[in-house]
């Protein structure tokens, strides 16, 4: 009778230290973090104005970002105030320039990304004709420009939890910002 409770009481043992182990593994799977817009625009904000020169023939400044998310189209838009300066005309082309692209997670950076962007619009105070040929070469050089500029970029310590690093592997889409899963690094 002994060995008979004996062996039950083992049996019930084993099966919390299972329960428990299985409870603190759930603690360590994947999490969903939500990055909400007005982080992602504050983030924008810090690398703005940027100044470039474009075909080493125009000057151009762009500043004050305004991002917005598309969550139908699960795309995110960004418009700027845009100066151009061609060394052809005087005074300098001043109006905004807005164009929108896919986001996707780069685990190894780790950070927000974006990917196939295209130029919305483009008005700058120039004839038709000149935005329009202003408006395609934006469009073929735009993947250049954005290719390399985090959207948001994490703090490693967002990316540790109960001990354990995370990696960014997924991102969606919602109005009020981005949804990111995390899962423990391997």
């Amino acid at each position: 009778m002994a060995i008979h409770k004996r062996q039950l009481l083992k049996a019930g043992l084993a099966l919390a230290a299972c329960g428990l182990l299985s409870s603190c593994a759930s603690l360590t799977g994947p999490r969903k973090v939500e990055i909400p817009l007005h982080k992602l625009q504050a983030g924008l904000e810090r690398r703005f104005p940027v100044n470039n020169r474009l075909m080493q023939i125009f000057d151009i400044r762009l500043s004050r970002p305004m991002l917005s998310i598309q969550p139908e189209q699960d795309r995110v838009a960004l418009a700027l105030e845009a100066s151009v300066s061609p060394p052809f005309a005087s005074d300098a082309w001043a109006g905004s320039v807005a164009f929108s692209g896919r986001l996707y997670v780069d685990p190894g950076r780790p950070a927000v990304m974006m990917a196939e962007p295209r130029v919305d619009h483009l008005t700058i105070g120039a004839n038709r004709e000149a935005e329009r040929q202003l408006t395609r070469v934006a469009n073929s050089l735009i993947d250049t420009v954005v290719r390399d500029t985090p959207v948001y970029a994490f703090d490693p310590q967002d990316l540790r939890y109960a001990g354990i690093q995370y990696i960014p592997t997924r991102i969606e889409t919602t109005r009020s910002g981005l949804l990111v899963t995390l899962e423990p690094a391997k």
